[in-house]
């Protein structure tokens, strides 16, 4: 080979390169004259080769031995004369260099070297030994052998014990590339540094890891022992709990941390130490700390194998035989695969699931389908057979209970129960009987074969309907059963019509979705329109709930809207409560599926009671109760809306313990439909739901709750402004608006309604003192906002701190109203409705209290007159104890206007109260009025006695009427004859008109009919003469037939015991005359016309 086609260059390390350099008698140890790897006495670059060839040396007589000192163009270009068959490899070249001190040639050799992958031992280790740069002067090269020239010193850097920045300047040919290599030199030092800290680190952690398991074995061993935490474990925890505090914003406490622990860098894990994963963050180890991980011995790797040495000689002629019966193993299970595909599908195609309802719910709607499954035979009827097999034992159950009916069969009842025998056998023929025809008449036998099926029959006859629907698929069962309903929906006997309805909610499960939808949505419907009997409605709506259940028609949405409405108006209660119970929960799931109930829904119904409110002709009470109830039945609903649409719904968690949900969290439901926790799930899901939801309101707040903001911003808003529109002398209203609300608030919870309901209602109602005005009033108190709000909102719960709210509150409106002068409606509507509960007597005692005992006697007016709404309610103790003391209280009141409101309230008590000490209290103090010299003038108080006495004259004891009301309205009509005003006279004489027309129908002794009835009409004739000539043709037809009944008490003594009224010409002018007098007005020239004489 020519010697200049050499590259002595052409580096390698290669295995053949190195057994090359073996055989050469290659050397790699070091040389020991200055440590540095050297090679061998035969290598070219060795002494002995410098006396061979001198044209290999390198030229030791350069002034610098700087980097381009030395080339490897130059190097390759020597050595390519002298080594025409030798490859020189990159250890000879860096132990040349090395022991010739060209360091910074061998430095950037070193770095080629590892830029290109191929890191050299000798130079690694060369420039990783500090020592190699500790001599305190530098010789050049060419001054090695004759001692140290003139030289300067190597400078160390003070920080770094490794390869130090020379002063190559004093041998370098180019001064200016001096900053040049000193910066590359202290680059490279500073990577070597990282790189020991590193080894360093290295071996630190795995000290502290061997550490650890030595630590470990001893504390297992003796596990008593607490085992103190060890650096590494100390500074990883630092780093995570840093780590922890940073991203959950705790930053004051984590740059404290961080002082506290300067000697650590947070920033980087690799500080921590080397080797070690960096661990989850403290919030993931929490939540993994109670899983426990499988451990390696659990999990091992297992391979079964057979050698083919150990296999029989004829394993080579058996495997087609085995590959055949594995293959026909396979076609078995494909088969059966298959078989199994075929029933999932038929099944799945057979009952469609309800993706919208709970499970729960779900069952809970199909409950009302009465099928019957419990005894023997509606078991029979419920399995249907589907095999020659399967019959026959149906067959062998069946004709031992068949026979002897059929011969004692000769009374209805036992033929009605041979028929309910035959209903297995009729459903099995049909079920497999192959030709239409005959399926399509064994089913009008089924559906014909008992004249009016009770309930248990009809129980079977629907549960074998079910039976076959499950049995033979949708298409079917609109095909043959179907029909049958539709023959029987005009039926002249209900029992059958009433089938026929059952039926359809029934089969809705197993019906076609286009079917169930259109053609049995409109049977149902033409059936609850037209039908007449109250039972028929019933099932029918009953049906259409659990066709809502399952309908997926958007567009019958309308539909459905109607039916509620309809079924709502229905006069029959059987079918408003089905329609409460059953439809209105399952219409509200279908709109929740919607997104309708918020949107469409509730509004449509506000909307229609704002319509009634409207109403010029007055307000249809029986249409606001049909909406109002219906919200109620809404409210449920909407409240599992809130919830299923909370932002907390995601951190339910049903593992751990649930506490039970108070009994009186919730009203009691009118059906388990409207259970909320029926709609939900389950009473574990509410429980979690609640403990969430009650959180998220009181420390989280409403934020993105659209379904719960919906609520509070639009639905309460718009409810109040309806309530302020309602007319408050309507009893039935606001009691349908107070149990509404009281429904809603009870539903939503005790924090909702704090917070949300009643600052919406006080920013309405503002009771304070500076609202008082006595010329117009406060005009929001007077309407019905003031007893929806005290009877509804305020008494949803009664713990402590509520009742006393409520107290405050009836207590400003009552001190307000009086001192404005407004009219007292809305108070006594609070009355009346609080009234009607026993809870709440006491609590109104406490208010009526505070009146009776104020500064002002406009309060105290109001007081007294509130009392006689409150006695008919309050039993006889507290009316002894709290009523009559007060009343008596205020009857001594110095201003006359308060001592004349008592008088109501005392008449009330002669009414309702039987105790003789309290009536004899109360009769004390009536006469006080009627006989003491100072009331004689007072006209006011007068007035007010004889209205009450004509209200409560007719209802109140015998004897009181008999010696105290009688004898004194004589006296009055006696002394208005001698009145001077006229004005007063005529007041006067109308009252006195109005009670004795009230007492005409009580029974009356004939010594009072002598000494005081008669007087007393004769008296007001007198005055009517003179001033109202109406009255005075009717006061003179009662005192001719008083007179009459008394000239002939003897002749009818049967006839003494009636009322004077009674006797005029006969039962029928009887009949005519009370139904008059109960329709009369407080005008007397109305009844005047009662007595007119036709002409």
């Amino acid at each position: 080979m020519a010697t200049g086609n050499v590259n002595p260059f052409n580096l390698s390390d290669s295995e053949d390169e190195a057994e090359q350099r073996q055989e050469d008698g290659v050397d790699t140890e070091r040389s020991p004259s200055d440590g540095a790897p050297g090679p061998p006495s035969n290598n070219p670059f060795s002494p002995q080769a410098d006396a061979e060839h001198p044209a290999l040396l390198l030229s030791s007589t350069r002034t610098s031995p700087s980097v381009e000192g030395i080339s490897v163009a130059a190097a390759a270009a020597t050595m390519a004369g002298g080594l025409a068959e030798t490859r020189v490899s990159v250890d000879v070249i860096a132990a040349q260099l090395i022991r010739d001190q060209y360091i910074l040639t061998a430095l950037e050799f070193h770095t080629e070297l590892l830029e290109a992958g191929r890191e050299l031992p000798r130079l690694r280790d060369y420039f990783s030994n500090p020592g190699n740069f500790e001599r305190q002067s530098g010789t050049p090269p060419a001054c090695k052998d004759q001692g140290l020239g003139p030289g300067g010193p190597l400078n160390r850097a003070g920080s770094i014990s490794t390869l130090d920045s020379l002063d190559f300047a004093r041998y370098s040919d180019d001064g200016n590339r001096e900053s040049d290599e000193r910066v590359a030199v202290l680059e490279f030092e500073l990577r070597k540094a990282k790189e020991t800290i590193q080894a360093l680190r290295a071996n630190l952690t795995q000290a502290a890891e061997s550490d650890t398991r030595e630590r470990s074995k001893n504390y297992n061993s003796n596990p008593e022992i607490q085992e103190p935490i060890r650096p590494l474990e100390k500074r990883a925890l630092n780093f995570l709990v840093n780590e922890y505090l940073l991203k959950n914003e705790y930053k004051l406490s984590a740059i404290t941390f961080s002082d506290e622990n300067d000697d650590q860098d947070f920033e980087l894990w690799d500080d921590v130490g080397l080797n070690i994963p960096k661990p989850p963050d403290l919030l993931q180890i929490y939540r993994n700390c109670g899983s426990a991980l499988p451990s390696p011995r659990d999990t091992v790797d297992v391979a079964v194998g057979v050698e083919s040495g150990e296999l029989t000689g004829n394993y080579i002629t058996q495997k087609p035989d085995l590959l055949q019966k594995l293959e026909y193993q396979i076609s078995l299970l494909n088969k059966e695969k298959q078989s199994l595909a075929d029933q999932i599908k038929k099944l799945q195609r057979c009952v469609c699931v309800c993706v919208k309802l709970s499970p729960a719910f779900q069952q809970a709607l199909l409950s009302f389908c009465k099928m019957s499954a419990d005894s023997r035979l509606g078991a029979e009827v419920s399995r249907i057979a589907d095999s020659e097999e399967s019959v026959m034992l149906m067959l062998g159950r069946c004709l031992p209970h068949i026979v002897p009916n059929v011969l004692l069969a000769k009374r209805e009842r036992m033929v009605a129960h041979l028929c309910q025998e035959l209903i297995p056998l009729i459903l099995c023929t049909a079920c497999l009987h192959p030709e239409p025809k005959e399926r399509d008449q064994l089913l009008h036998i089924l559906f014909n074969l008992i004249k009016r099926p009770d309930d248990e029959q009809r129980q079977m006859i629907l549960t074998g309907c079910v039976a076959f629907a499950r049995h033979v698929g949708p298409t079917r069962v609109e095909a043959e059963l179907l029909p049958q309903c539709w023959e029987q929906i005009n039926h002249k006997y209900p029992e059958r019509r009433l089938l026929v309805a059952e039926a359809c909610g029934a089969l809705a499960p197993y019906l076609p979705k286009e079917i169930r939808s259109s053609l049995v949505l409109s049977m149902l419907q033409q059936m609850l329109a037209e039908d007449k009997a109250d039972m028929v409605r019933e099932a029918v709506v009953k049906s259409l709930a659990i066709i809502m259940g399952y309908i997926n028609d958007p567009d019958k949405y309308p539909q459905g809207f109607e039916l509620m409405l309809l079924s709502l108006g229905d006069p029959s209660e059987r079918v408003v409560s089905a329609i409460h119970q059953v439809f209105i929960p399952a219409f509200a799931a279908w709109t929740i599926e919607l997104g309708n109930l918020q949107t469409t829904l509730i509004p449509s119904l506000l909307a229609r009671i704002e319509t009634l409110l409207k109403n010029e002709h007055g307000l249809d009470e029986h249409k606001l109760h049909m909406l109002l109830s219906a919200l109620q039945s809404l409210i449920p609903p909407l409240f599992s809306v809130v919830l299923q649409n909370a932002p907390f719904t995601h951190r339910v968690n049903l593992q751990g313990h649930t506490p039970p949900i108070e009994v009186t969290r919730f009203p009691r439901p009118a059906s388990p439909l409207q259970d909320v926790a029926t709609i939900v799930g389950s009473r574990e899901t509410l429980s979690a739901l609640l403990i969430l939801y009650d959180y998220q309101l009181e420390h989280e707040g409403t934020t993105g709750w659209d379904s719960l903001l919906w609520v509070v911003n639009q639905l309460l808003p718009q409810l109040i402004d309806i309530v302020g529109r309602v007319n408050v002398t309507s009893t039935t209203c606001v009691h349908e608006f107070s149990r509404f609300f009281w429904r809603l608030c009870r539903t939503f919870g005790k924090i909702f309604t704090n917070t949300k309901v009643k600052p919406q209602f006080q920013e309405i109602l503002r009771l304070s003192e500076e609202n008082v005005d006595a010329l117009t009033g406060n005009g929001i108190l007077t309407k019905a906002t003031v007893p929806i709000y005290a009877t509804g909102v305020l008494t949803s719960y009664n713990q402590e701190e509520d009742r006393k709210l409520l107290v405050g509150f009836l207590e400003d409106v009552m001190t307000t109203l009086s001192l404005s002068h407004a009219p007292l409606d809305s108070l006594k509507a609070s009355f009346v409705e609080l009234g009607a509960n026993p809870v709440y007597h006491e609590l109104l005692l406490t208010v009526l209290w505070y009146g009776v005992v104020h500064t002002s006697a406009l309060v105290r007016c109001t007081a007294a007159r509130m009392f006689e709404l409150l006695v008919k309610g309050v039993n006889e103790t507290l009316v002894a104890q709290r009523v009559v003391p007060a009343l008596i209280t205020l009857s001594s009141d110095p201003e006359i206007s308060v001592r004349i409101s008592t008088i109501p309230a005392f008449g009330t008590i002669m009414e309702t109260v039987t105790q003789k000490e309290l009536l004899e209290r109360v009769k004390m103090q009536l006469a006080s009025f009627l006989e003491d010299p100072q009331y004689q003038d007072q006209h006011s108080l007068h007035m007010e006695i004889i209205r009450t006495f004509g209200r409560v004259g007719p209802n109140a004891e015998p004897r009181f009427r008999d010696e105290f009301v009688l004898p004194h309205l004589h006296k009055l009509a006696l002394g208005n004859n001698v009145q001077p005003s006229e004005s007063k006279r005529i007041d006067i004489a109308t009252q006195l008109f109005e009670a004795y027309s009230a007492l005409s129908c009580c029974f009356i002794s004939e010594e009072l009919m002598v000494t005081h009835f008669l007087p007393g009409l004769r008296c007001l004739r007198a005055d009517m003469e003179q001033l109202s000539p109406e009255h005075e043709v009717i006061l003179s037809s009662m005192i001719k037939e008083g007179e009459t009944k008394v000239e002939n008490r003897g002749i009818g003594q049967a006839e003494g015991s009636v009322s004077i009224a009674a006797s005029l010409v006969g039962e029928d002018a009887k009949t005519k005359f009370l139904s008059k007098m109960g329709q009369l007005t407080t005008s007397g020239a109305m009844l005047a016309n009662v007595f007119q004489r036709k002409k």
